[in-house]
């Protein structure tokens, strides 16, 4: 039994490697074509005449993905907080399912409700003070999206946490005359952190993969945004709109490959960084 579980855990852990290698098989003719340092590096979109830039693409999911964490650490952390340390039993027992509730919904009804409310709510009420005009569509309404549908994922792994966390660390600090607040910032906080970077690990891994919401969202324009107000295009949200309908122009198909290997790749190096940033964090707190 032993061996068979370990060949099965084999085949689970080789999915990643195939993934890996198919991507990078059907890129290899854009990588022959043009140089990896172009790809990467320039900016104009044109396939009719062979010009693959995803540096715009590149930049767009990262806007996207820092605002939509920017906006949902803060708001998860305290909500977990507030569930876990400081409601009442009657209130978490009705707070916990409707977190849940919202993981459960569709992509799609986000994207549909970031179009009806998040951009008439950027267009007239929060762009005018700040630009001279804005359709609303830009990577702000996408980080605001992409926010909300994080923020389940990101409430729920915290909530458990520092439930893992002893209830003898609380006595003991309030039996040494700290406040409520104190415990939870300089002890609870403290010991829960490592916890609280893996799920904000899991969300940017969320966060730089989602597409339907964030395709209805972001205004899809080919260029680099310089401001939260300015649209972009997401590496995600470019495949799904042109894979199966442009795939006659030469090297389409591979730049679309490459651009999954591309987002495949980041994905994976972050979470390696992290991963290593995570190790280094609990030996320094064991210590």
């Amino acid at each position: 039994m032993s061996k068979l579980m370990l060949v099965l855990t084999l085949v689970s852990v080789s999915v990643l490697f195939v993934i890996g290698v198919g991507l990078y098989y059907h890129s290899i003719p854009i990588l022959r074509k043009l140089p990896l340092s172009d790809l990467l590096t320039t900016s104009v979109w044109k396939p009719l005449k062979g010009l693959f830039g995803f540096y715009p693409f590149i930049m767009g999911t990262l806007w996207v993905t820092a605002i939509s964490i920017i906006i949902a650490l803060p708001l998860c952390l305290l909500t977990a907080l507030y569930i876990n340390e400081y409601a009442p039993a009657r209130i978490r027992k009705i707070l916990t399912p409707f977190v849940n509730l919202l993981s459960g919904i569709p992509p799609v009804i986000f994207g549909v409700w970031g179009v009806l409310f998040i951009i008439p709510l950027i267009q007239d009420h929060i762009a005018p003070h700040f630009v001279a005009f804005s359709t609303g569509y830009s990577v702000l309404a996408g980080g605001i999206v992409l926010a909300v549908m994080i923020f389940p994922l990101i409430v729920s792994i915290i909530t458990e946490v520092l439930r893992t966390i002893p209830q003898d660390l609380r006595d003991a600090s309030l039996s040494l005359g700290a406040t409520k607040w104190e415990t939870t910032r300089k002890v609870i906080l403290r010991k829960a952190l490592p916890g609280i970077i893996a799920a904000l690990v899991l969300a940017i891994s969320r966060a730089f993969g989602e597409t339907i919401a964030v395709l209805m969202v972001c205004g899809n324009n080919a260029a680099v945004p310089h401001s939260v107000f300015d649209p972009g295009y997401p590496l995600p949200a470019l495949i799904a709109n042109n894979y199966g309908e442009m795939l006659s122009i030469p090297m389409y198909d591979s730049a679309l490959m490459f651009a999954a290997l591309l987002l495949f790749v980041i994905i994976l190096l972050f979470n390696l960084i992290s991963r290593v940033i995570l190790a280094r964090l609990e030996r320094k707190l064991a210590s």
